[in-house]
């Protein structure tokens, strides 16, 4: 991060100094560019932009551009029973619209796009910052047909009623013996 303080810019004071001043205090200048490193942000300071910069956001971030979330998983593959095993760990910075509610009652359903698709779905949490699954699905399918499908997850509220309220998936190519970890980023349900 460039230091933007007027003393690190001779002869720009003016131009330094507007600039701060449409974004006074300046401290939230600095911040905002924090989000947006590739350094991840934790989910505390994360939350500390959002706040102070709400005005800000509803002007930047709007409908698609919003963080959904992202959704934990591990898959393996066990050749000598044809089985994969897919496990659903938590779900991380989740957000919901507010017609759910404050703690909306959240599950995550996977299909695995066959011709005739395999549906599955965790038990249901209560709606929080870091919802944890913890919870192991196995299917005797052969490693051929996954290789050709995509493994869908849609995060969906159990309470007042059933919706999709973010939804990603992952292609099984590189499905494998080794346990594999991935972080999906949730996206707005598809129309």
């Amino acid at each position: 991060v460039s230091d933007l303080r007027p003393s690190t810019l001779p002869g720009s004071f003016d131009v330094s100094r507007s600039m701060f001043d449409l974004r006074s205090p300046p401290h939230r200048f600095m911040k905002r560019y924090d989000s947006f490193s590739s350094v991840p942000s934790s989910t505390s300071s994360r939350k500390d932009s959002q706040g102070s910069n709400r005005s800000l956001d509803t002007i930047t971030l709007s409908g698609d551009e919003r963080d959904f979330g992202r959704l934990n998983v591990k898959l393996c593959y066990v050749s000598s029973v044809e089985q994969i095993w897919i496990t659903v760990l938590h779900c991380k910075d989740l957000s919901w619209p507010s017609s759910c509610g404050e703690n909306p009652h959240i599950y995550v359903k996977g299909i695995l796009t066959l011709p005739k698709p395999v549906q599955f779905k965790s038990s249901a949490k209560e709606g929080c910052n870091n919802i944890e699954f913890m919870e192991t699905f196995v299917f005797a399918i052969k490693l051929q047909s996954l290789q050709a499908v995509r493994l869908v997850f849609k995060i969906q509220t159990q309470t007042p009623r059933k919706k999709t309220i973010g939804e990603c998936s992952l292609a099984l190519r590189e499905l494998s013996s080794e346990e594999s970890s991935h972080w999906l980023d949730i996206s707005p349900p598809s129309k």
